[in-house]
């Protein structure tokens, strides 16, 4: 599959770069310097970024069409790692390229490639073995969907779709940190389905009818408002549900989550080189016995997101979260009915043009967790130490 991935990574970028090649090979005057443009996806949280001039390949009437990609490596060391998990390890984190077009009424993107999805408190789940993230989660083609904007306010999109829950993006790339936290764990990643979006001034909305948590089945409504404050101050109420019971349990389609209702509160600051994010999030999955739900539980947390740009090369990033199980039923949606779970994650990202080091140190803890089901072989310990590095090239 590596291989695979690698022919189309140096596929992209010769396609990518034809124009230029052409250009300067026929003796004509070197053009103009493009303008900047700001692709829509991926979503970059920061402090990654990609060039503010992408590759861009003009198809005649298909239109312009823009490539972009990442490529990273991870190396990874950790304590009281979980049966079949290992204490270090060393993995591609990303083999990804963007293929997009942004403009007119038909738009599109899609996301192809290798990728790793580290997650504080889960086992490592890799982008290269026999059994990857990409064969037991979303696929080589992550994410991929079409758009139809008859304005530049309104929106229908259909496809496989970056979830509207949740304050931290799917990718390590995408975000402050590395891996993502306790709460993400709780919330949909990638789901199949249509959105449609609209923006009314400061205001903007989407509404989403989905599969959830991957589950092939379309009986999730998922939905979000924002409220741009200010241009320092964003606000974002989102909340999704399933509506039918659905049986599907494996990797990407935890049962107890993917039958639940979740609700997030989401506040966004920025001023200069800060950046603090703090939200809550609520769960609760109902009884439904005839898929082994036997009875209703609920989750609470909250977590805090944040990062300082201490010289335009260097920022550093912090996460903090804590989550607890609520009610004394035996439905679990953590470390056993009861149980709660604490992190906190320091994150420094260095960076020059398009090259980018960074690493995180994180500690999760836990409390009242049941038998075999917290950390080590046995599930026996409460506590894991986790150092990441990831080191890669944007282009």
């Amino acid at each position: 599959m590596v291989s695979r991935v690698l022919t189309i990574l140096g596929a992209g970028l010769v396609l990518a770069r034809t124009g230029t090649a052409l250009a300067q090979t026929s003796g004509a005057a070197p053009p103009a310097a493009p303008p900047s443009v700001q692709l829509p996806v991926p979503v970059m949280e920061g402090p990654l970024a990609f060039s503010p001039v992408p590759p861009a390949v003009t198809a005649g009437a298909l239109g312009t069409w823009y490539v972009d990609g990442v490529a990273s490596g991870l190396a990874l060391l950790q304590e009281n790692a979980d049966r079949g998990d290992r204490d270090a390890l060393a993995d591609f984190g990303n083999a990804q390229i963007f293929v997009q077009k942004i403009d007119g009424v038909v738009r599109a993107y899609v996301q192809l490639g290798a990728y790793a999805l580290p997650a504080l408190g889960e086992p490592y789940a890799h982008a290269q073995n026999a059994a990857t993230a990409a064969d037991k989660l979303f696929g080589p083609i992550p994410q991929a969907f079409i758009k139809i904007a008859p304005s530049d306010s309104f929106s229908i999109q259909a496809g496989k779709l970056p979830t509207l829950l949740g304050d931290e993006y799917t990718f390590t790339f995408e975000n402050i940190d590395i891996a993502r936290g306790l709460l993400w764990n709780q919330e949909p990643a990638v789901s199949r389905g249509v959105q449609g979006n609209l923006v009314l001034g400061a205001a903007a909305f989407s509404l989403s009818l989905n599969d959830g948590f991957y589950a092939g089945r379309y009986s999730w409504l998922s939905g979000s408002a924002s409220w741009t404050i200010n241009p320092a101050d964003v606000l974002v109420l989102a909340a999704g549900a399933n509506l039918r019971a659905t049986a599907r349990n494996d990797l990407a389609t935890p049962r107890n989550q993917n039958n639940s209702r979740i609700i997030n509160l989401i506040y966004t600051h920025t001023q200069g080189p800060l950046m603090v994010s703090p939200y809550v999030q609520y769960s609760q999955v109902p009884r439904l016995a005839a898929i082994g739900i036997d009875q209703a539980a609920s989750l609470g947390g909250a977590a805090v997101l944040a990062s300082y740009a201490l010289t335009p090369a260097l920022t550093l990033g912090a996460r903090g979260e804590y989550e607890a199980s609520l009610g004394a039923g035996r439905t679990d949606l953590l470390y056993g009915p009861g149980s709660h779970a604490a992190s906190l994650t320091l994150s420094p990202t260095y960076t020059m043009r398009h090259w980018f080091l960074r690493g995180d140190l994180a500690l999760v803890g836990l409390g009242h967790a049941a038998p075999r089901e917290g950390f080590g072989p046995a599930g026996q310990e409460r506590s894991q130490l986790r150092m990441l590095i990831e080191a890669g090239y944007l282009f």
